[in-house]
């Protein structure tokens, strides 16, 4: 959990927004990944490192404020 506290807020959300929705044209390799996903498509191993390379940030980025918002409840 210290991993998510030494990170600020500024570079959490710049990084997810960069490396989540990049490439911006035609379309973002994370929402392209996730449709590969739903539709059963996913199978090489590239698409699944794309996933979890774009998705990451993203994930992280949710579990930093997740913890912030628990930590201000107490």
């Amino acid at each position: 959990m210290n991993l998510l506290d030494s990170i600020d807020w500024t570079t959490a959300i710049v990084v997810a927004l960069l490396l989540g929705f990049a490439p911006f044209f035609p379309e973002p390799h994370l929402w392209e990944k996730l449709r590969m996903l739903f539709a059963g498509e996913l199978f090489r191993a590239l698409d699944w490192f794309d996933l979890v390379m774009h998705g990451t940030p993203l994930v992280l980025l949710a579990l930093k404020g997740v913890r912030h918002l628990r930590q201000h409840r107490r």
